[in-house]
């Protein structure tokens, strides 16, 4: 099988350890230490095109943050008490007798 180098370091980075053994990412160039400096490096040697710049989002002010990545979550939709109560009504919910 041939794969691209792209392929090859997904497929090689994701696959199982055994208990006990720790993943490559974390060693080298991949190491969250050492990545903002040595990625660029290598996309450099690569001759791969610096990653696209994100467009920042409108100027919103974050009421809450992510429990999980701490990042800003935005509004929505609102819905009221009774939305909420209705749409929990109508959820069907089955019954397993086996």
């Amino acid at each position: 099988m041939t794969l691209t180098c792209e392929e090859f370091l997904r497929r090689f980075l994701h696959h199982g350890l055994p208990k006990g053994f720790p993943r490559s990412r974390y060693f080298g160039w991949l190491a969250n230490r050492r990545r903002g400096e040595l990625l660029p490096r290598c996309r450099v040697l690569l001759a791969q095109p610096p990653p696209a710049q994100s467009v920042p989002l409108p100027s919103e002010t974050a009421v809450w943050q992510c429990p999980g990545c701490h990042g800003p979550m935005r509004v929505v939709e609102w819905l009221t008490d009774l939305q909420i109560l209705y749409a929990e009504s109508r959820q069907v919910s089955i019954l397993d007798s086996s």
